[in-house]
C-alpha cells in the first residue's frame, strides 16, 4: 500500500493506515536483516545531510540504506557545508536532489524541514529540526512499544524530563493520537513542561493527560519514556546546570513495577546504569529498531 505522502516532515501528517503500513514493513525488514540484507534499493542513493550532531539517527539511516543495497552520500556539519557560505536551505535541496534519489536531513532550525520539503525534487525525510519534530524517532518508538507491549491501544504512557525542547516527545505524542484509549502522564519541572501545541492536540483527541513534577506517580504507567535535559537548547548555562539532574531513574524505582523503560538516547544521567540489565530496560532494543523502521520508510517512499 502506498503512503499518503511524498515527504515526511512531521508525525501530524501520518494516518493510521500509514503507520500500519510502516510498522508492517518494518517487521518484514527485520527478516531481511536476519538474512544479511537485500538488493531492493540497488542503484538508489540516499543523501544524509546532518547539520546538527547525531549518532544513532545518522548511522541507522546509513545502515538502513546499505542493508537494502543502496548507497549513501553525506554532508557533515554546518561549517563544512555551503549553508555556511550563505546558501539557502532551498537552494541546497534543489542541488542535492540532482545527486540523490531520497534525502534525510537534520538541521538545528525549527521549520527547516518544511522549507526543504517544499522544494525537494525527491522524497525528503526530516531527521530532526531543532526543537520541532523527529518523525522517524517517533515511528521507531511506536514500533518498540508495539513489540514490547504487544499493543498500543489502551496503554498508560509517561514522558519524563525535557518536554519543552524534546522533539521526540512532541512527535511521539502526535503519533499516539492515532490510537485509542491512551492516557498520558507528563513529568517535568515547570520550566520544561509540554508545549501547549501538544496538550491542546491531546485535548482535541479526548486523550486524558496529567502534568506533574514528581517521578514516582509515573512509575505505575505501562511505558516510561525518559528524556535528557537538552543542554544545547539553553541560552543560560546556569539554568541547565540547575535542572540537568532533576530526574534520575534507578533500579530501585522499578522494583515491583511493570513499566517498559524507553529513552531516545543519548542519556546524560537520567537513567542509572543499574537499570540497564533489567528486562524492562528497552532503550537499547529501541535504538536497534531504528534500522528496520528506516529501511521500511526508505523502501516505501521509493515505491517498493
Amino acid at each position: 500500500m502506498p503512503l499518503s505522502f511524498k515527504h515526511l516532515t512531521s508525525t501530524k501528517q501520518l494516518t493510521r493506515a500509514d503507520t500500519d503500513a510502516i510498522l508492517a514493513k518494518a517487521a518484514e525488514m527485520e527478516g531481511t536483516m536476519a538474512k544479511g540484507g537485500s538488493d531492493l534499493l540497488a542503484g538508489k542513493i540516499l543523501a544524509a545531510l546532518f547539520y546538527e550532531a547525531s549518532t544513532r539517527t545518522r548511522l541507522s539511516f546509513e545502515a538502513a540504506m546499505l542493508r537494502l543495497g543502496g548507497q549513501v552520500i553525506t554532508a557533515d556539519g554546518f561549517q563544512f557545508s555551503s549553508l555556511y557560505k550563505g546558501e539557502s536551505i532551498e537552494d541546497t535541496m534543489r542541488m542535492v536532489g540532482q545527486y540523490a534519489d531520497i534525502i534525510a536531513m537534520r538541521h538545528p532550525e525549527q521549520g527547516s524541514a518544511d522549507r526543504a520539503a517544499a522544494v525537494s525534487l525527491v522524497p525528503f525525510i526530516n531527521a530532526g529540526d531543532g526543537p520541532g519534530q523527529h518523525p522517524t524517532q517517533a515511528l521507531l518508538d511506536l514500533f518498540t512499544i508495539q513489540k514490547e507491549r504487544r499493543t498500543i491501544d489502551g496503554l498508560k504512557i509517561a514522558m519524563v524530563g525535557d518536554l519543552r525542547y524534546g522533539r521526540t516527545v512532541h512527535s511521539l505524542s502526535f503519533l499516539l493520537g492515532l490510537y485509542n484509549n491512551l492516557s498520558f502522564t507528563f513529568v517535568a519541572p515547570k520550566e520544561l513542561t509540554m508545549p501547549e501545541k501538544v496538550t491542546s492536540f491531546l485535548a482535541e483527541k479526548k486523550l486524558p493527560f496529567v502534568e506533574i513534577d514528581r517521578l514516582e506517580p509515573a512509575l505505575e504507567c505501562d511505558v516510561l519514556y525518559m528524556t535528557r535535559i537538552q543542554q544545547e537548547r539553553f541560552a543560560d548555562h546556569s539554568e541547565y546546570e540547575r535542572l540537568k539532574n532533576v530526574y534520575t531513574l534507578t533500579a530501585k524505582h522499578l522494583q515491583g513495577k511493570k513499566a517498559t523503560v524507553m529513552h531516545p538516547l543519548p542519556r546524560v544521567g537520567e537513567i542509572a546504569t543499574d537499570v540497564d540489565s533489567l528486562p524492562s530496560a528497552a532503550y537499547f532494543r529501541q535504538a536497534r529498531n531504528g534500522v528496520p523502521v528506516r529501511m521500511a520508510l526508505l523502501a516505501l517512499l521509493l515505491g517498493f
